[in-house]
């Protein structure tokens, strides 16, 4: 994976157990976007200020996207790996033509008369 991958994967573990940390200690009364559907905001999205917690929040989120994003294409595979390889390393070395076959592995199927 290399350095910068355990690099991301780190600071990706770190940001999303804050953010979820942040996210329990919101308060619950925040009149954003959710003000829309009970009715306490004055205006379509709440107050633009918002408090420190929301702003970390939405700092953290963005990072964490950005962070999902960096390590995705980071460890992309170039090439044919993985279970698609081992699949056709199988169907070329032999034929696979088990539905031909009865139990016995003699060919004859049972529909011949």
């Amino acid at each position: 994976m290399g350095m910068l991958g355990i690099l991301f994967l780190v600071v990706f573990i770190i940001t999303a157990v804050l953010l979820i940390l942040l996210v329990l200690v919101q308060n619950e009364e925040g009149d954003s976007i959710g003000g829309i559907f009970a009715g306490g905001s004055g205006s379509a999205f709440g107050s633009r200020s918002g408090n420190v917690l929301t702003r970390a929040t939405s700092i953290l989120g963005a990072l964490f996207l950005i962070l999902s994003l960096g390590m995705a294409l980071l460890n992309r595979s170039t090439g044919v790996s993985g279970v698609e390889s081992a699949g056709r390393e199988q169907s070329a070395g032999e034929e696979n033509t088990w539905w031909k076959t009865d139990s016995t592995g003699t060919g004859n199927t049972g529909t011949e008369e």
